[in-house]
């Protein structure tokens, strides 16, 4: 959203689904080979976390604002902190989200034959029996379930001879890096909504990840001049801009404005006053919290009043288009460039992160090439097509020559 454009579209916009996630759990008849490494989801990030948060929504054309609401733009670009941490750990929340989406839960080993009669539902004294419920689930999605599990199951085969194992701590270390790289835990259940998973489903989906980065790991090398040059291209990432957090609470008329800034004087509460008397829906229930930003986030009048005052310093009336705000700051975050020994670490880590995702795939594709393996939904397919493409053949071949 334009920062000079209201924030009231929220409802209207965050029903919009991140373009790369809904590519991956649409795409449900892909094998794991290619879910466990999905090109890095660096915009459906940005993207999901502005279908949720209020302060970065997309604007959408034709769309009626009634509700005059402060907007801060910008929110949908990553962390400077970890400008491609993303891209490298991003297959592993797209493969996740894969995965999750299949019917893994409902899709068993064929019923017992004297079982699959029975009646899972009755529509008019029809029944519908098991065996007719296991067919359809077969064919809508049993071959890519199925091809999943293998590529599990061979995953762990591959962890247990290295000696791997896959730790509380483990999950929970991932999972912080996760929300870290998605600015913060309300953007990655926000992200996972969009495709009905909780961080419960996620923390059930990630052993497989972590097994495949310890398997994968130690056959990664970065050097320092790796490093180094990662660091040269994306080093205007790394730069932290100045920011502040401010609240604010915003009235039609500057008699309004000023009646607020005397009853602050007086010792009002913002955060109460921002309740009762704020018209920003977006923030008042927040107590008038618009969380930290940049000073290009916001339109200029509010901007340039906010980044004059000290933390804990209230404006007077601020005019903008929006009406009239009284601004509080409550915190700061000073500009800072970070050097390359600051950073070392963390684009090793990322560089890491985007080695394993690119060698995945492949790896995945050699390991079930070697192995022995047998799929009773697909070997049935190629058998009973096998009889009929010979004498197809057969029927067709041109007679040999003497």
């Amino acid at each position: 959203m334009d920062k000079k454009e209201f924030e009231g579209n929220e409802q209207q916009s965050s029903n919009g689904t991140p373009e790369e996630v809904t590519a991956s759990v649409n795409n449900n008849e892909g094998s794991l080979e290619t879910e466990a490494a999905p090109a890095p989801v660096q915009e459906v990030t940005a993207t999901e976390e502005a279908a949720h948060n209020p302060a970065v929504i997309p604007a959408q054309d034709g769309v009626t604002e009634s509700v005059p609401v402060m907007s801060k733009v910008g929110g949908s670009t990553p962390p400077p902190s970890s400008p491609s941490s993303k891209s490298g750990k991003g297959w592993m929340i797209a493969s996740i989200v894969l995965a999750a989406a299949l019917i893994i839960v409902l899709i068993k080993p064929p019923f017992q034959k004297d079982d699959s009669s029975t009646a899972v539902a009755s529509v008019n004294g029809t029944d519908i029996t098991k065996e007719q419920l296991y067919d359809k689930l077969v064919k809508a999605g049993g071959e890519s379930t199925l091809q999943n599990l293998i590529t599990t199951t061979l995953v762990d085969q591959e962890a247990k001879k290295a000696n791997i194992t896959v730790t509380d701590e483990d999950i929970k270390t991932e999972i912080e890096d996760l929300k870290t790289q998605f600015g913060g835990e309300e953007a990655l259940n926000s992200a996972l909504a969009q495709s009905s998973m909780t961080l419960d489903d996620l923390k059930e989906q990630m052993p497989l990840q972590v097994e495949i980065r310890k398997l994968l790991e130690p056959q990664v090398k970065v050097t320092d001049e790796d490093i180094k040059t990662y660091y040269t291209q994306n080093k205007a990432t790394f730069n932290q801009e100045e920011e502040v957090r401010a609240s604010h609470i915003l009235v039609a008329t500057k008699e309004e404005a000023d009646a607020i800034v005397q009853q602050l004087k007086d010792g009002a509460d913002f955060a109460t006053l921002a309740k009762e008397k704020s018209s920003d829906t977006g923030s008042k229930d927040k107590g008038g919290d618009l969380d930290f930003f940049k000073k290009a986030d916001m339109v200029a009048e509010f901007s340039d009043a906010a980044f004059k005052l000290k933390v804990g310093e209230t404006s007077g009336a601020v005019k903008t288009e929006y009406g009239y705000h009284v601004i509080k700051v409550t915190d700061r975050k000073e500009a800072k460039e970070y050097t390359l020994e600051e950073k070392k670490d963390e684009i090793k880590k990322t560089l890491i992160s985007q080695k394993v995702s690119e060698m995945s795939s492949t790896w995945l594709q050699d390991l079930t090439a070697k192995a022995k393996i047998t799929n009773t939904l697909t070997d049935k397919a190629e058998a009973s097509a096998s009889p009929e493409a010979s004498a197809e053949a057969a029927a067709t071949e041109a007679p040999a020559t003497k």
